[in-house]
């Protein structure tokens, strides 16, 4: 369980929710919102510290540290690779995809997900104003 909330921290960080520089909920306000043991709470913070995403501030709580963010996005575009892109590879190879396939895959779902994320935009109803 620490190291899911380490992760939901950390995906935080990475997302800008907590800003360089800013504090994060302390050891009991985790515990109390996730209704976990403090214990756990003060694992998933320290693994942090270890990975030197956070850091202590004797009496004050923890601190996000600067070039936290881009350390996780560093981190995640080396395994970008690795984890998503060779797996869809080794697909297509298996399906007898050419690359030329495999690009207009890509590029019809960055369009549907495009279009779909257009049509989740709230827009104001203009004709609704009050007079």
């Amino acid at each position: 369980m620490f190291i899911q909330l380490a992760d939901q921290i950390a995906d935080d960080i990475a997302n800008g929710a907590y800003a360089e520089g800013t504090a994060v909920p302390s050891t009991n306000e985790l515990s109390a919102f996730h209704r976990i043991n403090p214990a756990t709470a003060g694992k998933a913070l320290n693994l942090l510290v270890d990975r030197q995403l956070l850091e202590k501030h004797r009496g004050r709580g923890m601190f996000v540290v600067t070039g936290a963010r881009a350390q996780l996005l560093a981190e995640r575009r080396s395994h970008f690779a690795e984890q998503f892109v060779a797996p869809m590879l080794r697909e297509a190879q298996r399906l007898g995809l050419t690359p030329d396939e495999v690009r207009s895959a890509i590029a019809q779902t960055i369009q549907t997900t495009q279009s779909v994320q257009a049509s989740h935009i709230h827009k104001p109803d203009l004709d609704r104003r009050p007079q």
